[in-house]
């Protein structure tokens, strides 16, 4: 069990006999973090060991990789990936389906809407686009630029340089010694660095938003209110490229820092960093930056859309990394098919437990739901099969401005309130 309380825990035992017609959901859980504190918390719910049948897996994608293949899952069953989730999950596939999906745009709709897939750093994959990223790092002479292995997470491998000679090893494989082809070099993206990154208190930070889809085909989308900024512990400059603690805002990293602290931590709430921007820059620019983050989800996901594999039994809780710069543009970093739900605190606790209990209640295999929600708790329904709007359609309101997205990020998060109305006592409802 976690150091950490666990919200709303007292009383547990009661709620469970409030679901006394509700058939048990066994569950296994391949990870010991705060998503099996919430599990074992739920009423109704039970963990089967080993090899016993389960109605609910939430795994790893390891377990994924060695068991999907050969499991027979039933009507009801679910589990949390989707079968090639590292379609968007690996950072050279990322950019790989982007760059397909913002050229079949522009020949298909034109250059304009491309254009709307502008939010992903100039990047190359590593040994095999080697040739390629000279030409363009040739161009633009004295640029940083960042290289990262392809699928390894928490900042591990990665490092900034501005010189040739520093990636001398990842020349395409047609250039290298016979010695030198007898060992396996690991691939990697190399990605032009963002130099001016939006600061504050002289501090580079990333944004870490959660986003949970349910299906691919069609597409449904929903989007956390919750969310957070990871600072880097050191003020930022160009002048030193090789400090990790200046560059990279993984907290895995930023842990190791000699003067951090754990109670301070380095993360501020998305609802803090959304009123520090909207007190320094305005409503209207602000909400205009945040409509740029919801079309990086949303495109995204449309560009894996043809080649993820879709199925009912599985769903996919994304963590995306969103960097701003200067000028309040959104950029996407990359997209974690795993995101961390190690607290660094007990406010970080408290609202991993919120998103997991939440990631539940969407996936619903109580069978509470109608499937005609726009909202469960925290998460807001953005995209079903299109963008979803905060008021039903009708003609008078169509094409108008007070038509918006139904999006509230960084916003209030009010989910018990909304979760007491919405998820009413059980009639002995059974899905199973």
């Amino acid at each position: 069990m976690s150091k950490y309380k666990t919200p709303g825990s007292k009383g547990s035992s009661d709620k469970s006999e409030e679901r006394e017609g509700i058939r048990c959901v066994r569950y296994k859980c391949g990870l010991v973090s705060t998503i099996q504190d919430v599990l074992r918390q739920r009423p109704g719910w039970t963990e089967v060991r080993e090899e016993g049948e389960w109605d609910f897996n939430w795994c790893d994608v390891g377990w994924l990789r060695e068991n999907f293949d050969h499991s027979y899952m039933e009507e009801h069953v679910r589990i949390n990936h989707f079968r090639n989730h590292y379609e968007l999950t690996r950072k050279n596939l990322m950019v790989k389906n982007l760059k397909r999906y913002r050229k079949n745009l522009e020949r298909d709709v034109g250059r304009m809407e491309a254009s709307k897939c502008d939010f992903f750093p100039c990047t190359f994959a590593l040994p095999s686009e080697y040739h390629l990223f000279v030409e363009e790092f040739k161009r633009s002479p004295g640029n940083t630029w960042i290289m990262k292995p392809v699928a390894k997470s928490q900042g591990k491998g990665i490092f900034l340089f501005r010189k040739l000679k520093d990636i001398m090893d990842w020349k395409k494989d047609g250039t290298r010694s016979e010695e030198q082809k007898d060992t396996q070099v690991e691939s990697y993206v190399a990605q032009r660095y963002i130099e001016n990154p939006y600061l504050i208190n002289g501090r580079k930070f990333d944004l870490r938003v959660y986003v949970l889809v349910t299906s691919y085909v069609p597409l449904k989308v929903w989007l956390y209110r919750d969310g957070f900024a990871r600072f880097s512990s050191t003020r930022f400059s160009l002048s030193s490229i090789d400090d990790k603690y200046m560059h990279l805002t993984n907290v895995a990293v930023q842990k190791t820092a000699p003067d951090y602290d754990p109670e301070k931590g380095c993360k501020w709430q998305m609802q803090q960093l959304r009123r520090y921007l909207t007190a320094k820059h305005g409503r209207e620019m602000v909400e205009t930056l945040f409509k740029e983050m919801d079309n990086i989800f949303v495109r995204s996901l449309l560009s894996v859309q043809k080649v993820i594999i879709n199925d009912k039994h599985c769903f996919e809780l994304y963590g995306y990394d969103i960097l701003l710069d200067q000028n309040l543009k959104p950029w996407l970093i990359e997209v974690n098919a795993s995101p961390s739900h190690t607290p660094s605190s007990q406010e970080d606790y408290e609202m991993k437990c919120r998103l997991l209990e939440d990631t539940l209640n969407v996936v619903d295999m109580e069978g509470r739901l109608t499937g005609k929600e726009k909202r469960v708790g925290g998460y807001d329904l953005m995209w079903n099969d299109g963008p979803v709007y905060k008021e039903d359609f009708n003609l008078e309101t169509f094409g108008s401005s007070c038509f918006t997205a139904n999006t509230h990020l960084g916003c209030v998060n009010d989910r018990e309130k909304q979760l007491r109305w919405l998820i009413k006592p059980l009639s002995g409802q059974k899905r199973m």
